[in-house]
């Protein structure tokens, strides 16, 4: 709980501003597919997010063993995967979309603890959830299948990172996430050199480049170990559950991408599912932002 010197709020307000800051960071990143494409763009996020917080947190002081690297090791390639896999995905599907579909990863990781009769109605209704998002049915059939396969690639990749980040997270605490960054920024830095060629460093994008790695690394893992230290564990869940709808709302207002109503009817059943999921399930794994 909170101290008196920390009221609730600003936990709160912290947390809030760390999803909103992934949101918009998502949506400057798509502004340089462009030029770069999702791999460049994905190079430059990791590459520069792995600089940023190597500075502040120094993992050197880490200790790395034979009996956790491997753990490490699968953190920071689902990290990379994860990060590549939904930048493609936003290249051709809504970010508020993409997002719920990704969504279906940690709600996967949180639905096999399921113990109690209740807890299976959370799972019934993320199914729905992403059924009606999916291009099987007339109004979702607009949507790029492909985009919509890499954005549940992404959900995969989630559901490893998770797992692995609770072995990795056990030995190394904050600093795993850095490690993490180095390992991916080290994996995507030859793909996004290959598909983006000098471009990559060309200033019209390094800015660009730089404000990504802040908004969707640096900022939000600040502010999430924050709220984590000081926020209940369902009052950090069920917030969390709200990512999808800011990233409808983020690619609405940055983007102008409008969504066909049944699309928003799916991304509040799923925030139900992942709220509702929050209060009943016994978790194992934490459900958190990608850092």
């Amino acid at each position: 709980m909170s101290s008196p010197r920390s009221p609730l709020i600003v936990p709160l307000a912290g947390l809030i501003v760390a999803m909103l800051s992934l949101q918009v960071g998502a949506s400057i990143a798509k502004t340089l597919f462009p030029s770069i494409g999702p791999e460049g763009a994905t190079t430059l996020r990791l590459v520069l997010s792995a600089a940023l917080l190597t500075a502040v947190l120094r993992p050197w002081r880490a200790r790395i063993t034979k009996s956790n690297w491997r753990a490490v090791a699968v953190y920071g390639a689902s990290l990379a995967g994860m990060n590549l896999t939904f930048y493609t995905a936003l290249k051709t599907i809504p970010l508020g979309i993409a997002v719920a579909l990704e969504f279906s990863g940690p709600m996967a990781v949180a639905m096999i603890w399921s113990r109690r009769p209740i807890d299976f109605l959370w799972v019934a209704l993320a199914v729905a959830g992403l059924l009606l998002l999916l291009p099987i049915s007339a109004t979702s059939r607009a949507l790029d299948p492909v985009g919509v396969m890499y954005a549940l690639i992404a959900g995969v990749c989630w559901a490893i990172y998770i797992v692995a980040g609770q072995k990795a997270g056990s030995d190394h605490g904050p600093l795993t996430a850095v490690l993490g960054l180095i390992i991916a920024a080290t994996l995507i830095a030859p793909v996004g050199v290959s598909s983006a060629g000098s471009a990559l460093f060309s200033w019209d994008v390094v800015p660009a480049g730089i404000a990504v790695a802040i908004l969707s690394g640096a900022l939000p893992y600040t502010l999430e170990m924050y709220a984590l230290r000081r926020l209940p564990t369902h009052t950090f869940g069920t917030l969390m559950s709200l990512e999808p709808a800011l990233g409808a709302v983020t690619g609405f207002i940055l983007m102008r991408e409008t969504l066909a109503p049944l699309h928003i009817g799916a991304i509040l059943i799923i925030v139900l599912a992942s709220a509702g999921a929050t209060f009943t399930i016994k978790h194992k794994a934490e459900l958190h932002l990608p850092d």
